[in-house]
C-alpha cells in the first residue's frame, strides 16, 4: 500500500513483505482538492491504474504517456512540468469523492512520475501530481504492482 501525506510532502510504501519506506515528494502548490481544473493534489483512496514506462531507460521525457526522448539536463533551468522516468498512473475508487463527474482522479491524469525539477522536491509545486526524485520513482515502481492501494491524506 501507498500512502501520501501531504502535509509531511512523503510517501510512504509498504512493501509486500513488511518493510515500509519512506519518499520525500512534492504535491500541487494549489493545496488539495478533487475538482477538475483545480491544478490540486487530490484526496481519498485511490488505486495504481497502470504502470508506466517499466522499459524505458531513466530521465526518459514522456508526453501524453508515451516516451518521447531522454530528458537533456542542459535545459533543466526551463521552468516546465516534464513527467520524467516512470509513471503511476492513478484512479480513484470513491465515487463523487475522487471517481466520476468533474472530480475523476483518473481522468485528471493523476499521476506519481519523476521530475526534472528534483531540487524543488519537499516542497509543494506540481500541477496536481506527485512528483518524485527520479531515482526514487524507479525504486517505487520496482515494487508496486497494478492496481495496488493509493491513500493520499492532507
Amino acid at each position: 500500500m501507498i500512502k501520501v501525506i501531504v502535509s509531511e510532502q512523503k510517501l510512504y510504501h509498504r512493501r509486500r513483505t513488511g518493510v515500509v519506506c519512506s519518499y520525500p515528494i512534492s504535491t500541487a502548490l494549489k493545496g488539495v482538492g478533487n475538482q477538475e481544473g483545480s491544478l490540486q493534489t487530490p484526496l481519498g483512496k485511490h488505486r495504481v491504474r497502470a504502470k508506466i514506462g517499466a522499459a524505458v531507460p531513466r530521465l526518459t521525457a514522456f508526453v501524453a504517456r508515451k516516451p518521447i526522448a531522454i530528458f537533456n539536463e542542459a535545459i533543466k533551468h526551463q521552468r516546465h512540468d516534464w513527467i520524467l522516468s516512470r509513471i503511476l498512473w492513478l484512479e480513484g475508487m470513491q465515487t463523487g469523492l475522487n471517481k466520476r463527474g468533474h472530480v475523476d482522479t483518473g481522468r485528471r491524469y493523476i499521476y506519481i512520475h519523476g521530475t526534472n525539477e528534483e531540487d524543488l522536491i519537499g516542497q509543494p509545486v506540481s500541477h496536481g501530481c506527485i512528483r518524485m526524485r527520479n531515482d526514487d520513482v524507479l525504486d517505487l515502481f520496482a515494487h508496486v504492482a497494478e492496481m495496488e492501494s493509493v491513500l493520499i491524506k492532507a
